[in-house]
């Protein structure tokens, strides 16, 4: 019997001393821990991504499209042409406010081709002579702002405008010392036909 068995064993539990029970190495815990972690994480990931084929296989992005049709308002539509007068039914009176002579009646003759009536052709009083520095000074009763002004300084760009009490429709041009000629008749016209155009709409976004 060896020296390593119990005693009262008996030769049953004999150990010779050739061979040794083999022990297994405890299990370590964290290993278990840091599988699980990233069995979850790559679950998770593995169903975001099928989330994400099937918004786009299946059109997900018309929620977001229908949103916006939703803040944008519809279209408003553009605002009526503004209507002017004719030429024909303005009558201007043309006054020389300048040292040059004979200015007045060739103004208001180029206005009379250009389709405008004409009416009194003169100097300028005594209020305006020699005092209008631009080009010419339009005077007429206020209801000649949104009306004849307009028409008649497409002739005549650069232009000022004035108001007094008159109670008719007539409209002064008063000739200023930098006047040197009118618009050219189509530059004129181009002018008038972009003054009766409807405002385009602005956009809605």
């Amino acid at each position: 019997m060896s020296m390593l068995t119990p005693p009262g064993m008996g030769g049953k539990y004999r150990i010779t001393g050739d061979k040794y029970p083999r022990m297994r190495r405890p299990r370590h815990r964290s290993k278990l821990v840091l599988a699980a972690i990233a069995s979850v994480v790559a679950l998770g990931l593995a169903g975001w991504g099928t989330l994400q084929l099937i918004d786009v296989f299946t059109g997900g992005d018309k929620t977001a499209s229908a949103a916006d049709r939703t803040q944008c308002p519809s279209p408003k539509p553009s605002a009526p042409a503004k209507v002017l007068p004719q030429p024909a039914k303005i009558t201007v009176n043309v006054y020389n406010a300048t040292s040059r002579s004979g200015l007045a009646k060739t103004a208001a003759d180029e206005l009379k081709k250009r389709g405008f009536k004409i009416g009194e052709v003169g100097n300028a009083t005594d209020a305006y002579d020699k005092k209008v520095p631009g080009t010419g000074l339009l005077l007429g009763a206020p209801a000649a702002v949104d009306g004849s002004f307009p028409v008649l300084g497409t002739q005549l760009p650069g232009a000022a405008t004035k108001t007094d009490a008159r109670k008719n429709g007539e409209v002064d041009l008063i000739i200023g010392t930098k006047f040197k000629e009118f618009s050219k008749p189509q530059a004129a016209a181009a002018a008038l036909t972009a003054l009766t155009k409807p405002a385009p709409a602005p956009s809605p976004c």
